[in-house]
């Protein structure tokens, strides 16, 4: 039995000893993790959990140890899995083991997944055990595992259309299969979601209805008398009920039965001057309601006779505008805009509403003679008449434009122009000759234009015995000609007149002109050729096109000579449209006149039997040409100086304007900054909402007139001139005048400028002189713009000595006063009056020292009277009664005048300016100014303190004789 049992304790030691020697065997780490090969995941936006299918399971091959993954159940932690690696990047997933023992894991989003910015995400994962030995060189990985996850919608969205609005067209009288089609779109990444399964019109009773696709058409006929317009509001739902977030309009409008028109202009066009050209109709077209169309013919009209004389053009005088069409040299205006130096048209009445355009009216009972000299015109040369005028039905008596006729005693015509029975009429008689034969005399002339109440522009070429008459810029021939015999021979003096005839008999006016005339010239010497007139004729405003290159061949463009209409043909419908979308206007001036000017379209349209199978009524709108912003033209310079009386008398005279400066100025209107005026404070107006900036700018001058304030000038004595060469170089032309000198010429503001530094005023009589004013003033476009009044005053210096002269003359700069005229009001062109603001330097020393002096004294006087007090009071306590007897001076008041012996020195110097002042009434201030400065002048040579020793002793207190 020993043995038995010792057998039985030794057979169980070996199967011990056995398995101990297995397990020493399975502690190497012989397997790796093992994986499904694919997963396919599910999760939901929003959401972190991750639904795999299959499930995330390692297995271990090692198990149950503590090397392998295994289901079995064991008291010890060998056979545990350690984790799991996700491989990706920017992978927003990761995987947990859930159960080491049983290698289960799970995968879920480390962040909110949103399908809308991606649907599906693809990734590895790799399982790893827990074989790590102490240097975790053990370790065992599964094989890499593809992970397709995909994110599911949720219906976070609402429908969307994809337009604010929609609008159609409808004619009435009709069934609609789709009128139009709205549309909505949903953000949501499925299906299921992102799809529109429904729309609805949310507007009750209207006679429309929409399908599922958006379609919407009408159930009815609808009616353009019954209503003009339908609003509706439409809605949609998306597959998962989620309705629109917002509703949509929808407007559809009703048009009557087809009426073919130009549609698609706008009536009113504004014109911003200085812009350029602008398009009249860019978006307009022709409908012809599908008629089968052969030919178009369309005209264009704008209608400018009521701008100017018949449209927009420089206002420039006649005789400037002649120079600027090439005409320099010979022209006489003979109805020139009233000045000092062309006023016999004070009288005429003008129209005064079209921006300064110098119309002058005559009402059949008014006329003016032309001052002798002014034309010298010999009828052996040739000559040109030109005018602008105006006429209507008139009467069957004459009508006189122009007359050159004896002055007296007969009534003979030497040349004329008039109007008889709407007939225009040159009368020419020769002078006398060697030969008594008929020559040419009357030329008529039939013409529309004389009597049809519009302006046009007419010249005559006169080389005799040919005449020619050019009516806006078209030559006619005249139906009739007259011949007559030549002039008797007389010495009788002739008479120029307008607006009618001198009769020199009975020394009155007959055949007066009923009209309105403008621009009448005559031109000596020379005949104005074609180009000269189709300047003079040319309008600065007309219409313009820019034919587009693919429809230039396809259509034609013909203009009129003015470029006021124009007329387009074509047989291409398209094509058409496209050329009348390019008709623009164009204005080139830089001051245009603002107001309207209307547009008609006349159209014609041809059918395959060539004749017209469609009406298209006149399309009318009118262009508003806006008011141009209106220049400030400013002058400043030095207004008031004085010069020695030998520089007046000298050969160059003294120079009136010699820092003269011309500015001109425009005022805007911007809107302002309200995001910065907000800032700058809270406080402001509210309701402010623009700024005025002014802007400095360039353009001419056509006029420049210096005149004499006061007296008119002597001629014997005085005068104002200018270097003609200077003019003649600028093309600019001088008349003078005992009230001063007008420049005139169309220039630039700097070289009117460097010509207004030229004018010189002379006098050679400067005893009795001693003072002279002048007023200039500058103008644009014939006077529409007009500059402020400059007035300049010059001070004539007399000199007692040859060296009082020259010290004079030396210290004179003392008595310029520049003026910078930075306070110009340019609203109103008024500027500061420098003059006002010149102080007398004499009259300003003299106070100063009088007040000076008198503080001084005061001062003196009281610290004395102090002094004395107190010694008095000191003597009363010492000597007691006996100062009773001594003189009390606290009442004494003592006035001394510090300028007696200032007005002993220069007593009698003051009493002949006095004896001068009492001559020169007014111009005393300017006369005792400059004199006093100038001795002011002479005796600040003196040493200054001789002058203060002289003063101070004057202002002293003696009290030698005072008792204390």
């Amino acid at each position: 039995m020993r043995f038995r049992g010792n057998k039985r304790f030794a057979s169980v030691v070996g199967l011990v000893l056995g398995l101990l020697c297995a397990v020493e065997a399975a502690k190497v780490n012989k397997h790796k993790p093992w994986i499904e090969t694919t997963y396919h995941g599910i999760v939901t936006e929003n959401d972190d959990k991750v639904l795999l299918d299959p499930p995330l399971i390692a297995l271990d091959k090692d198990a149950p140890l503590r090397y392998a993954e295994s289901f079995e159940v064991t008291l010890t932690e060998e056979g545990e899995i350690c984790g799991f690696r996700i491989h990706g990047q920017n992978v927003p997933f990761e995987a947990v083991v859930l159960d080491k023992s049983t290698g289960e894991g799970v995968i879920r989003a480390k962040d909110k997944l949103d399908c809308e910015l991606q649907k599906e995400h693809t990734f590895t994962i790799q399982a790893y055990d827990c074989g790590e030995g102490p240097d975790g060189a053990n370790m065992k990985k599964s094989h890499k595992a593809t992970v397709h996850i995909q994110v599911n919608d949720i219906n976070e969205y609402s429908p969307v259309f994809k337009e604010k609005s929609y609008k159609a067209t409808v004619i009435e009288g009709k069934k609609y299969d789709s009128i139009l089609k709205v549309e909505a779109v949903d953000a949501d990444c499925s299906f299921q979601f992102s799809q529109i399964c429904n729309y609805e019109i949310v507007t009750p009773d209207v006679p429309f209805t929409i399908d599922k696709d958006g379609f919407i058409k009408n159930t009815e006929k609808l009616s353009y008398g019954k209503e003009h317009m339908y609003k509706l509001t439409v809605t949609a739902y998306d597959c998962g009920k989620n309705r629109a977030s917002e509703d949509v309009l929808v407007k559809i409008s009703v048009k009557p039965t087809c009426k073919p028109s130009w549609q698609g202009f706008n009536k009113r066009i504004e014109y911003e001057p200085g812009t350029g050209s602008l398009a009249l109709f860019p978006s307009m077209h022709l409908e012809t309601c599908d008629e089968p169309i052969t030919s178009i013919r369309a005209t264009v009209e704008l209608e400018t006779s009521h701008i100017g004389k018949g449209c927009d053009r420089d206002t420039y005088s006649e005789k400037s505008l002649h120079k600027l069409c090439g005409a320099s040299s010979g022209t006489v205006e003979l109805l020139p805009a009233p000045s000092s130096s062309a006023n016999w048209t004070v009288g005429l009445p003008t129209d005064n509403g079209h921006d300064s355009d110098q119309v002058f009216e005559f009402n059949g009972t008014q006329a003016i003679k032309v001052p002798d000299g002014m034309v010298s015109t010999s009828l052996k040369d040739p000559f040109t008449i030109s005018v602008w005028m105006r006429h209507g039905p008139g009467a069957h008596e004459k009508e006189t434009i122009l007359c050159n006729s004896d002055k007296t005693d007969m009534n003979r015509h030497h040349y004329s122009l008039y109007i008889h029975n709407c007939r225009l009429i040159f009368l020419l008689r020769q002078d006398p000759s060697e030969a008594e034969n008929y020559k040419p005399a009357e030329f008529h002339w039939k013409l529309d234009q004389v009597c049809d109440k519009e302006w046009h522009h007419y010249v005559l070429n006169v080389e005799f015995p040919s005449v020619s008459l050019f009516v806006d810029g078209t030559t006619f021939e005249p139906f009739l000609v007259t011949e007559d015999y030549p002039l008797h021979a007389s010495k009788i003096e002739t008479q120029l007149t307008i607006g009618a005839c001198w009769q020199g008999a009975n020394a009155r006016m007959a055949q007066f002109f009923r009209g309105n005339l403008a621009g009448l010239i005559i031109r000596s010497g020379k005949l104005e050729n074609k180009k000269v007139i189709d300047c003079l004729y040319t309008c600065k405003e007309g219409l313009d096109v820019q034919l587009p290159e693919e429809v230039a061949s396809a259509v034609k463009v013909e203009f009129n000579p003015n470029q006021s209409s124009l007329t387009v043909e074509g047989d291409d419908i398209d094509a058409f449209d496209k050329v009348m979308q390019h008709i623009s206007y164009l204005n080139s001036r830089q001051f245009p006149t603002p107001g309207i000017r209307h547009l008609r379209i006349s159209t014609t349209v041809k059918c395959f039997n060539e004749e017209s199978c469609v009406t298209v009524p006149d399309a009318e709108g009118y262009v508003m040409v806006l008011q141009p912003e209106e220049p400030k033209i400013s002058l400043s310079g030095i207004d008031h100086f004085a010069r020695s009386a030998a520089e007046f008398e000298s050969q160059e005279g003294v120079t009136l304007f010699p820092e003269m400066r011309i500015v001109s100025t425009i005022t805007r209107e911007v809107e302002a900054d309200t995001e910065s005026e907000a800032a700058e404070g809270a406080d402001d107006d509210p309701t402010v909402q623009e700024t005025v900036v002014s802007e400095e700018i360039m353009h001419n001058l056509d006029t420049c007139e210096v005149t004499v304030v006061g007296d008119e000038l002597d001629g014997e004595h005085e005068s104002l001139e200018v270097d003609m060469t200077q003019l003649q170089q600028r093309a600019l032309e001088m008349s003078s005048s005992n009230l001063g000198l007008v420049i005139t010429g169309v220039n630039t503001m700097a070289n009117y400028e460097q010509v207004l530094h030229l004018i010189r005023y002379k006098n050679w009589h400067t005893e009795a002189l001693f003072d002279r004013k002048f007023k200039l003033v500058c103008s644009e476009l014939n006077g529409r713009y007009i500059s402020n009044d400059f007035k300049v005053e010059v001070n004539v210096i007399h000199t007692a000595n040859p060296m009082e002269h020259s010290n004079n003359a030396m210290v004179q700069p003392n008595f310029i006063n520049p003026v910078h005229h930075a306070s110009v009001d340019l609203s109103g062109h008024n500027l500061v009056n420098a003059h006002q603001a010149s102080v007398v330097p004499s009259a300003a020393t003299i106070v100063i020292v009088v007040c000076v002096s008198f503080l001084v004294f005061m001062i003196i006087l009281g610290v004395f009277r102090i002094r004395a007090a107190h010694q008095r009071t000191m003597r009363d306590q010492e000597n007691g009664k006996e100062n009773e007897m001594d003189w009390d001076d606290s009442a004494l008041t003592i006035t001394v005048n510090p300028m007696e012996t200032y007005e002993d020195q220069h007593s009698s110097e003051e009493e002949e300016e006095e004896e001068e002042e009492s001559e020169d009434g007014e111009e005393e201030d300017d006369i005792t100014s400059a004199e006093s400065e100038s001795s002011e002048d002479e005796e600040g040579g003196e040493p200054e303190d001789q002058q203060g020793a002289s003063r101070q002793q004057q202002l002293e207190w003696d009290d030698s004789t005072l008792t204390y």
